[in-house]
């Protein structure tokens, strides 16, 4: 029998809603099910499943228990999992900046409050999470983005937000992988950079981050910054590719696997972690916090 639920659609889904529909599509096509098949199956109607399956609006935990019935080795935790992704990401800290700052801004916290572990690749700047506000400040205005001051303030105010996310309560682990050339911008002002290469030593120090740089005589850099992030469910995972202009998001299992490959890569040749428990005179061999204490002693 067809329930009829009545909803409302969402005219703009957010990433977060856009894969779960992607998710759901993925179990009615590994079911080998047509719409209409997947909707008599669950007990709705067509319209609705295929609003589900664009992020425009939910599907019941008991209607998604029936479609993964139909697939072979569908546990209780995805289909938890999946409920969590579709309705999970109201009252965050980053609701407060709702219709105030990028879209793309908001769905990036979400991913990151749910992620266990955050990979980032970086070849030009510090990573977000790392760094001070006076380098944010300079990065944005001496950046190209024709912005407002007031708008500038917001953005970098919201970065020092998700940077104190990843600081208390119970963070991601936080593996960052900096290529040396992220190391020398100076933005005009030395003290700038002086200061944010203390301050990511220092932040080598939390339990949770792992910080490597990729010197300029390793192999060639991948040139393209990207984040992936990793939730309990691992399948659910998502590489966020920066980009100017918009960023991508990607969350087919091809280009999970493609970018964890190349993370994997990247993190061997990368010089070894910084440890900066480790005294100056017990380094043997080039390692990332000797390389970054070279550049701010150059600094002083």
């Amino acid at each position: 029998m067809i329930e009829v639920e009545i909803v409302g659609l969402r005219s703009n889904p957010s990433y977060r809603q856009r894969r779960f529909g992607a998710e759901v599509r993925k179990l009615r096509e590994r079911a080998g099910l047509s719409v209409t098949e997947a909707a008599e199956l669950v007990g709705t109607r067509q319209s609705h499943l295929s609003n589900a399956e664009a992020g425009r609006t939910s599907l019941s935990r008991e209607r998604l228990r029936r479609l993964a019935d139909a697939v072979t080795g569908i546990g209780d935790t995805y289909i938890d999992a999946l409920v969590e992704l579709d309705q999970g990401a109201s009252g965050g800290w980053w609701d407060s900046y709702r219709n105030r700052v990028r879209p793309s801004l908001l769905d990036i916290a979400d991913l990151e409050s749910r992620a266990e572990r955050l990979l980032i690749y970086e070849p030009m700047f510090i990573p977000v999470h790392l760094q001070t506000a006076a380098y944010a400040t300079a990065g944005f205005r001496g950046g190209y983005a024709r912005v407002s001051p007031q708008e500038q303030d917001l953005d970098i105010e919201f970065r020092m937000r998700r940077r104190q996310a990843m600081e208390g309560g119970a963070p991601p682990h936080f593996h960052a992988v900096i290529h040396e050339a992220a190391l020398h911008a100076t933005f005009g002002d030395r003290s700038i950079m002086r200061e944010q290469l203390a301050f990511l030593i220092e932040g080598s120090r939390r339990p949770n981050v792992t910080i490597q740089i990729l010197p300029f005589d390793g192999p060639v850099a991948f040139g393209t910054s990207f984040t992936l992030a990793v939730p309990a469910e691992v399948e659910l995972s998502t590489v966020v590719v920066g980009h100017v202009e918009k960023s991508l998001y990607l969350g087919d299992s091809d280009s999970l696997s493609r970018y964890n490959q190349w993370f994997a890569s990247l993190s061997d040749r990368a010089l070894p972690p910084v440890d900066a428990s480790v005294q100056p005179e017990a380094h043997r061999v080039k390692d990332s916090l000797g390389l970054i204490q070279r550049i701010l002693y150059s600094l002083l």
